[in-house]
């Protein structure tokens, strides 16, 4: 089903950050491709009330999974401009508990946060650069963390991945100027139902964040949707957390 609208993949968009982000950028005039692991029937569900919308499953885990994702989300409308790798995945690990980060665990964070939104630009690369020839650069936001900037974040090897990420945001930027942009949002505290019991978090927030609270979803999708529109922006980690990092 070709389209002549642009049209953006965004990654674990059945919920949360990444359905703000997806809901946004319908509002924008996007063709949405959504994805998520498991939750399918939230998928389809939201894909129906979007409307320009199409659902995707794909265990970015999996190699073979990540490929089969590109080229659907590509198959549905003929083109791809946008790439929005928001899926990821934590684990809540004091970082005193050294012995509790083991090795599976650091390899597991690894293949889904910074391994799979690499191979992902990879495939989706071609797409991204046939969508610069129409007069746009093509486009990366990744959803990166505070944690990957600060000090911070619910284990070490979480925030090890975020910071990598950020890194290959750079790197990935230089490397595929000036066809397609690479950028980063690098949200802090975002209130979600995940985050809701996170009381620590929460108060830290409130009390010393410049803006007293944590981020909405639609938060951060307004960030995400403002490094999609700026067309000179690239290779930049967009820090979202309410100013906490000024203190």
């Amino acid at each position: 089903m070709a389209t002549t609208q642009p049209v953006a993949l965004v990654t674990g968009s059945t919920s949360g950050i990444g359905s703000a982000i997806a809901r946004r950028l319908s509002l924008d005039g996007f063709s949405v491709v959504l994805h998520s692991r498991s939750s399918a029937e939230a998928g389809h569900a939201l894909a129906r009330e979007l409307g320009s919308a199409a659902y995707v499953q794909a265990d970015l885990a999996n190699d073979a999974d990540r490929v089969k994702l590109i080229r659907e989300a590509i198959a549905v409308y003929g083109r791809l401009d946008v790439l929005v790798n928001n899926a990821g995945i934590g684990r809540v690990i004091p970082h005193t508990d050294m012995a509790a980060a083991t090795p599976e665990v650091w390899r597991e964070l690894h293949e889904v946060n910074v391994v799979a939104p690499f191979r992902l630009v990879t495939e989706a690369q071609s797409a991204l650069r046939e969508a610069a020839a129409e007069g746009r650069p093509g486009c990366v936001v990744n959803v990166s963390s505070h944690a990957g900037v600060r000090p911070k974040g619910a284990s070490i090897p979480y925030a090890a991945t975020k910071a990598a990420l950020n890194h290959v945001t750079r790197l990935l930027a230089l490397s595929l100027a000036p066809d397609i942009r690479v950028n980063a949002v690098a949200p802090g505290l975002v209130d979600t139902p995940l985050t809701a019991k996170w009381t620590q978090a929460q108060q830290l927030w409130k009390e010393r964040s410049p803006m007293r609270r944590a981020a909405s979803p639609e938060d951060i999708a307004q960030a995400v949707a403002f490094l999609v529109a700026s067309d000179y922006l690239t290779g930049e980690i967009l820090l979202s957390d309410g100013g906490l990092n000024l203190t």
